[in-house]
Order: structure tokens, then sequence, then C-alpha cells
């Protein structure tokens, strides 16, 4: 099961399944909503309709949309775009028409699909005029430059992959003003500088930023958040994580934030998240004890503390999650394992505690190692969190991540 979210920080040439299981679930329902707009879209293509005047108008911006587009392509090695020619944009490759939702006798251009096809170009400012799109897909290209302004006018835009591109300045706070956009995926591209705010009171459903340039502190205002999914993997972010995490309480249920520089302790309000199915927190530098507040995600499958530097007790709440199928806490400072936490692979659950300073456990830290750490508990009543993330743990880096596509979806 969890082969399949660890496939979304290590995804294969071609591979269009590598979802966490939750999220998967997510997008069988945002498929569902989008194919209420692009409804016999492959009907539409190929058979007549009874076109107005008014679907003329639309199909005729989205012709100058595209051939605009056409003229800042400069490289297409699969010849995806070679039959962009002439007025009938709905039989362009990569090119979806369906009736608009709002005039069944109006003919659209409502999504544009353009995945693994290794194009190179930018986005031109007449994108804009595509203005009846649901959804954008162009994973695994290169695409380069900074996102159009003319963004802003896509109101209908449901779905935004542009993952795994070349894409660059700071975050493109031009898709903050998509009323309409629930799905928002800029994995692996060049975005750097700070995550604005106004990304977590946007009614996003799913948030993946893993893999960039960003960094900064990870904003504390999440009030009004809606997304079931957050990634921010492997980025370079500072200091903790801000208590109001607790405000994804009601939606939040996976958690990804492998290698992101994170310091200081884990805030109890992470156990407030009841929802949760998966809590990664690998390659940081976290300290101190794990909250006890953990034992409240009655949901929780899997969570991964692996790389960090936690001290004290592996707590039994934990340990006897109801739903718990893996637990990773190998490179950390832990002395204890309380309970069935001794022995969690006899329940069937994977468990790996390797690497830390539990006595009578093969494979451990040396005494002299844990003794340095040991001798100098932090109580996290008292400890102020950092803005400036600390030296490098004393562990190795975090996960070599450069792959040569990022996972489709469809």
């Amino acid at each position: 099961m969890f082969s399949l979210y660890k496939s979304l920080y290590t995804p294969n040439k071609g591979s269009i399944t590598c979802l966490p299981m939750a999220l998967s679930i997510t997008f069988h329902a945002l498929t569902s909503l989008l194919l209420f707009h692009v409804s016999l879209v492959s009907t539409a293509t190929h058979t007549p309709h009874h076109h107005t005047s008014h679907s003329s108008n639309h199909l005729q911006k989205a012709y100058r949309a595209l051939q605009a587009w056409k003229k800042v392509i400069y490289s297409d090695p699969k010849n995806l775009t070679g039959d962009w020619i002439g007025p009938s944009v709905c039989s362009y490759t990569g090119i979806f028409c369906a009736p608009s939702p709002s005039d069944q006798n109006t003919l659209v251009v409502a999504g544009i699909d353009l995945n693994h096809g290794d194009i190179a170009g930018f986005l031109p400012e007449p994108i804009g005029l595509l203005s009846d799109l649901a959804l954008i897909h162009l994973n695994s290209n290169r695409f380069c430059g900074i996102l159009p302004r003319s963004l802003s006018q896509l109101s209908l835009l449901y779905e935004l992959d542009l993952s795994n591109n070349r894409f660059v300045g700071p975050f493109p706070d031009v898709v903050l003003s998509l009323p309409s956009l629930k799905y928002l995926d800029l994995r692996y591209n060049e975005f750097e500088g700070p995550l604005p705010p106004k990304l977590f009171s946007n009614p996003l459903d799913a948030i993946f930023v893993n893999n960039n340039r960003l960094t900064s502190l990870i904003p504390r205002d999440f009030t009004g958040t809606t997304a079931s999914v957050v990634v921010f993997a492997n980025n370079d972010f500072s200091g903790c994580l801000p208590p109001t995490i607790a405000h994804f309480a009601d939606t939040l249920e996976e958690l990804l934030l492998i290698n992101s520089s994170l310091s200081g302790c884990l805030p109890p309000e992470v156990g407030y998240l009841y929802k949760l199915r998966v809590l990664d927190m690998s390659y940081n530098s976290l300290v101190g004890p794990v909250p006890y507040s953990l034992a409240g995600l009655g949901h929780l499958e899997l969570l991964n503390l692996d790389h960090n530097m936690f001290t004290g007790a592996v707590p039994l709440g934990v340990c006897v999650l109801p739903s718990l199928q893996n637990l990773t806490v190998s490179d950390n400072y832990f002395s204890e394992e309380e309970g069935t936490c001794r022995n969690l692979t006899s329940r069937g659950i994977v468990f790996d505690d390797s690497n830390n300073c539990l006595p009578d456990k093969p494979h451990q830290r040396s005494h002299k190692v844990c003794e340095d750490v040991l001798d100098h508990p932090v109580d996290c009543y008292d400890h102020e969190c950092s803005a400036v993330a600390p030296q490098a743990s004393p562990f190795a880096a975090g996960p070599s991540l450069a792959p040569a596509s990022a996972p489709a979806y469809t």
C-alpha cells in the first residue's frame, strides 16, 4: 500500500498510477466532477454538434490562444502539436472539447492534456483566452519561464498540473486568483522564496509544492484551509512546524514534510489532525520527545519519523493505533519502547527502530554517541523555535529525488 505513497517521491518514467492511496480516492472524486464539465469529450471531438455563433466565438478565441502558444514551442520531439493547424481546435492532439456547463449548445475547449510530451517552450499571455478550461495537465515537459498573469482569467480551472517542468521565479501567486481551483501540482520545478499565506486560505483539496527551491518559514496562518493532501517535501524551509497546523484538522489526510529543513519540537497540535492517514516528517532536525497526543490519530496508517533527533520513549499510544500499518522511527535517539512497541512486527506492522539508543536491541548507535545526546535532553515546554534552520543533523543527506518525470494521474 505505501509503495504507492513512496512513489510520489521516486517516480518512474511513464508512471501514471503513482499516487498515495487516499489521494487516489480523492482524484476519482475529482475526475467525476470534471466529467460533468468535460462530459462526452471523446464524442465532442468526433461527432457533429449544433454550434451556435456563441460556440464559434469561444473556439475562435481558443484558436488564437493555441496558435500563439504553438509559436513559442521550440521543441516537440513527439510532434504532439504537429496537427495544431487550422481552426478545428477540437481535433488538435491534447485538446479536449465539451459542451459548456452553462449552455449545452456551446462547444468549448474544456481541457488540455500534454502530459509526458517532453515539449520545450513557455506559456504565452494569450493562454488567458482559454477561459473555459477546467483542467491543464502539463506534467513532465520542459516548459520554462514564469507563469503568465493571464492565467487569472481561467475562472473555471479545477485542476492545474505543471509538475516536472522548468518554471522559475517566486511562488506564482496568479494561481491563487483562480476561484474554481481544487488541485494544484507544482512539484519538481524551480520556484523559490516563501510560500504565500493565502495558499492555505484558498479552497484547495490538494497542494503539491515539493521539490522546488522554496525557503523561509512555513506560514503560520492556516485559517480557512480545506486541503486533504499537503506535500511540502524537499524544500529548504526553516524553523518549526507551527501549532496552527491544527487548523487542518477537519480535512487533512496526508501531510508530508520530508527533508524540509524543519527544526524544533513536534507540536502536540499535530495530534489534533484526527483524519490523518499518512504523516511523514523524516529527514529533518526535529528534537525532543514525540508528543503523546499522536495517540489520538485513530486513522493513521503510516508514521515516518526517520532521520531526526527525537529522544525519550516511543509512545505506547502510537504503537496501539488501530489503523497503524507502518511505523518508522529509525535514525533517532530513542532510548525506550513502551509496551507493545517492543514487538510490533508480531502484529503484522512494518516497524523499523534501528540506529537508536535502545538497550538490548540490535543495530543501535554506540554508547558514546547516545550519551552525548541523551545527557542534554530537550524540554519542549521551554524550547524556543528558531527562525533559522540549525546545522544539519548528524545523519546522511535526505533522499535523493531527481526524477526523470513526476507521476501523472491521468
